[in-house]
């Protein structure tokens, strides 16, 4: 039974993965050496977008602009409703 204190002790002692799991809990398993995240949540080598990762702005969908430009275009669709609901 102490071998196998022994082998965990250091794992058990190492630093935590500061990643948010889904139910809004911290990740608990232990942070790659020399990183602050597990394997799992982008410790792992090689993990995260290239350098110059040209995909991530390819159609602008999310940017400010067009987030904005859609919240204005509902808005106007919203009013042009009311007017229509009030002139039957």
């Amino acid at each position: 039974m102490s071998d196998h204190a022994r082998t965990i002790g250091p794992m058990l002692a190492s630093r935590r993965c500061g990643a948010k799991t889904r139910s809004g809990g911290a990740c608990r398993s232990p942070a790659v050496h020399g990183r602050k995240r597990c394997r799992m949540h982008g410790g792992a080598p090689g993990s995260g977008a290239p350098k110059a990762n040209k995909n991530a702005r390819r159609h602008g969908l999310f940017t400010r602009d067009a987030i904005a430009e859609r919240r204005q275009i509902q808005a106007l669709l919203g009013e042009a409703r009311k007017l229509l609901e009030e002139m039957k």
